[in-house]
């Protein structure tokens, strides 16, 4: 009979995870639509809803990751990293030659196509990183999950930065940047992002380990939200900018601690059992080559007797083998097991985390997509502050949210949809703040609209495996992603785009000003968002028992026999 199996290296996951890092900033370039949008719109004289459709191409690019999903259980992390690298450079080339009026005349759907095909480079450098860490770390996948989602979610901060004290604010450099500098990032990179053997959580020094990186990644994020404030109100010289940039360079290379400490001060290594097995995982001076339990026909294969592919077998021998009990026949996967992605789409759990996902994270890219828009129309100047605002509160939910998470699910074995249900409640309250335009609320709402974007998208992650598994979580979680790009359709570019030029054509202008603008937008996603509770509180009532299956004990189990 046949097994699938994947080998891996016998070097320390925290390379990789140092590595994806960098990926992960990379892979957050989508969020630099705020930034060149608007010479978009003064160089191709497009109005608000020609200009918010190329928003959900953003989005759409970004989100549709059905091949990745599916590549990244067939070929090596670096070969998903290399198609994504393709794609940054063809789709930021064909945008920068439009915008610096290199190349003059492409239609507007060739401008479309090429933000989509720009920024899908987003869904192979995420999922290549995700699913590979995940799969080395499969005991702590909330803390990974938000550390690698905090850091793609403190990218727009970090590319404003890089906006506005390196490349002096034009647009034109930033687009020729993501063309150049960023898929030469990841190819550096594509060595280092590989399958090990997977983190038992019997290391000691595990947690601390999380714990620096955490911690590198908050003061990484207050430094450089801090040097973008400074700048936009100090003149600084060209040196101390660089200066600047550089030391945020060393905060994003500080995870690269661990495996250096490693290294240097390596621990002694103890042998390490699987559960219900007796062959070993680690052994010193064993085989540098293991096989991965999580691409084994199943991560419960010790209760359901490795039901492997039979089709090289008669009918007779599978029936008689079938009574001998030498293998049991194939039965759809229970929540907490391995599923295909054909199998998770019968299941109400995974259309109710679809759409939980869909509304939330739908009505919160309304807002980024339409951010330069809405902080002009409401008398802000400098639109730059309210992206980098927004990245650090997207940042703070990603990791806050994952770490908060993991403590409750692990102590108390609650679900991780009970934050997403409390995030829901919030935005509802932050649309209703956004409508009001009352003086200074503009920050405020930004600041937890940021907060609540990052909860939602880093606990979806998590949630996605722990229901369905880890072996095709690849193209179950790319799956749940496309609820991005649809509610960027019909919030933003279906809703707000035509709402907004209604507005502009009343005021006699192509820009709106005033709090008309978007009220009646923010209204209706206030609504969105408390259907996104209703379901969201159903989801979590109907998962209850498998979180106090999974984690009873207080640590990630697979679940047995006798829990049914």
């Amino acid at each position: 009979m046949r097994n699938i199996a994947l080998k891996a290296g016998s070097r320390p996951p925290w390379v990789g995870l140092a590595a994806a890092v960098w990926v992960e900033i990379a892979a957050g370039n989508a969020y630099n639509f705020p930034l060149y949008s608007p010479a978009l719109k003064s160089v191709l004289g497009y109005n608000q809803q020609q200009l918010t459709i190329l928003g959900v191409a953003n989005d759409i690019g970004e989100s549709v990751g059905l091949l990745p999903g599916i590549a990244c259980n067939k070929f090596p992390p670096w070969a998903v990293l290399l198609v994504g690298v393709v794609l940054c450079v063809l789709g930021y080339g064909v945008i920068w030659l439009t915008v610096s009026q290199t190349i003059t005349g492409l239609p507007y759907w060739v401008l479309w196509i090429a933000l989509v095909v720009a920024t899908n480079s987003n869904a192979w450098f995420g999922t290549a990183v995700l699913v590979t860490n995940m799969r080395n770390f499969p005991l702590s996948r909330g803390t990974v999950s938000g550390i690698l989602k905090g850091y793609a979610g403190i990218a727009a901060a970090i590319y404003t930065v890089l906006y506005n004290m390196v490349l002096q604010n034009s647009a034109t450099t930033l687009l020729l940047f993501l063309a150049l500098g960023i898929p030469l990032i990841c190819l550096v990179t594509t060595y280092f992002i590989r399958a090990c053997t997977p983190a038992s959580g019997e290391d000691s020094s595990e947690h601390g380990h999380f714990v620096f990186t955490q911690a590198a990644s908050v003061f990484l994020a207050i430094y450089v939200v801090a040097i973008s404030i400074t700048s936009d109100y100090v003149s600084l010289s060209d040196a101390l900018s660089y200066i600047l940039v550089a030391i945020m360079v060393v905060f994003m290379l500080s995870p690269l601690a661990i495996p250096v400490k490693m290294t240097l001060f390596p621990a002694t290594k103890k042998r390490i059992r699987s559960a219900g097995s007796s062959d070993s995982l680690a052994q010193e001076g064993g085989d540098s080559t293991q096989t991965d339990p999580l691409l084994t026909p199943s991560s419960s294969a010790a209760y359901l007797g490795s039901f492997y592919e039979t089709e090289d077998f008669s009918d007779v021998e599978i029936l008689l083998a079938i009574g001998e009990g030498a293998v049991k026949e194939k039965r759809r996967p229970r929540r907490g097991e391995d599923f295909k992605l054909g199998e998770a789409f019968v299941k109400a759990d995974f259309w109710l985390l679809w759409f939980v996902y869909f509304l939330g994270v739908g009505a919160g890219v309304t807002v980024l997509n339409n951010l330069a828009q809405i902080g002009v129309a409401l008398g802000v100047n400098d639109t730059t502050e309210l992206l980098c605002l927004f990245s650090l509160c997207n940042f703070a939910g990603r990791l806050g949210s994952g770490v908060l998470s993991e403590h409750y699910v692990r102590s108390k074995a609650i679900p991780r949809t009970v934050w997403i249900t409390c995030t829901h409640i919030m935005m509802i309250l932050t649309f209703l703040l956004y409508a009001s335009a009352l003086s200074g609320t503009l920050y405020a709402a930004t600041v937890l609209l940021g907060v609540c974007c990052g909860v939602i998208y880093s606990l979806m992650v998590p949630t996605a495996s722990e229901l369905f598994g880890l072996k095709h979580f690849g193209l179950i979680y790319n799956f749940i992603l496309l609820g991005n790009p649809i509610g960027a359709l019909l919030f933003s570019g279906l809703l707000a785009g035509k709402l907004y030029d209604a507005e502009a054509t009343k005021q006699g202008s192509s820009t709106c000003i005033g709090a008309e603008c978007f009220r009646l937008t923010f209204l209706v996603l206030a609504g969105v968002c408390g259907l996104g509770t209703i379901l969201s509180i159903i989801l979590t009532i109907r998962i209850r028992p498998v979180y106090q299956m999974l984690y009873a004990g207080g640590s990630f189990r697979v679940p047995q026999a006798s829990d049914r």
